[in-house]
């Protein structure tokens, strides 16, 4: 399974408001592995991002003046985003801006542009209610450095949050059962059995001893409240 983890940075909170984005990151995950491929791109949004704003990210206007714009980027974004499940920590507040971005290129909406939107702050928080689940606090409830992180930056944050989406998520797939094209019908015509092909293991008499050395200790610790012996009592030595 192919998931694409995406973060913006924008010249201020309300892109109804004019404001834009200026930069764009995206993470490749595959089968659980973060792979080398990532899309990453400062935009000039053609205006000054707000006080508040560069504080956050520290991209000057002057440093955006030469950079290119959505427009010039945007096949190349959609590209790599299309065969993807997006995975965006407060997903609402950036696929604002991306429609924002697209309707101005008569472009349709974020959603319809990939396989689905996966919004990483709401299972957060159903994973840590009353919590805080900013990128900060979850990397460090997971353990993950980002003393690196002084300012916010799209292709930074994508990293990090790719690392803590693993983390959240570790273990979950081992119970999921892809049904692919099967049309939710699970295949269980496996042909005839022949049990002569399974191999037969046999256990030595030394660790058979061991084995009966260890669960007697654990009986004796346990002042004969173990389990088995309802079913089975230890052989006698």
């Amino acid at each position: 399974m192919r998931y694409v983890v995406l973060d913006t940075e924008t010249t201020g909170l309300d892109p109804l408001q004019g404001h834009r984005i200026i930069e764009i990151g995206c993470v490749e995950i595959v089968n659980r592995r973060v792979t080398q491929r990532h899309f990453h791109t400062y935009l000039n949004p053609d205006r000054d991002s707000d006080p508040g704003a560069l504080e956050v990210h520290g991209l000057t206007t002057e440093f955006l003046s030469d950079k290119p714009r959505f427009e010039d980027k945007v096949d190349e974004f959609l590209d790599f985003i299309r065969d993807g499940h997006v995975i965006i920590h407060n997903a609402e507040f950036d696929i604002r801006f991306l429609n924002a971005e697209l309707s101005r290129l008569q472009r349709g909406d974020f959603r319809g542009m990939c396989l689905s939107v996966v919004d990483s702050l709401l299972h957060a928080r159903e994973l840590h209610p009353g919590k805080r689940n900013s990128l900060d606090s979850l990397c460090d409830r997971y353990g993950i450095s980002n003393a690196h992180r002084v300012l916010h930056g799209a292709l930074l944050d994508s990293e990090l949050l790719a690392e803590v989406w693993l983390a959240m998520t570790r273990g979950q797939d081992s119970l999921v059962i892809d049904l692919g094209d099967t049309g939710g019908q699970v295949a269980t015509d496996f042909g005839a059995f022949d049990p002569s092909v399974l191999p037969v293991v046999t256990v030595a008499d030394s660790d058979l001893a061991a084995h009966r050395a260890y669960l007697a200790g654990l009986d004796k610790e346990s002042k004969g409240q173990t389990l088995w012996r309802k079913w089975e009592p230890l052989p006698a030595e």
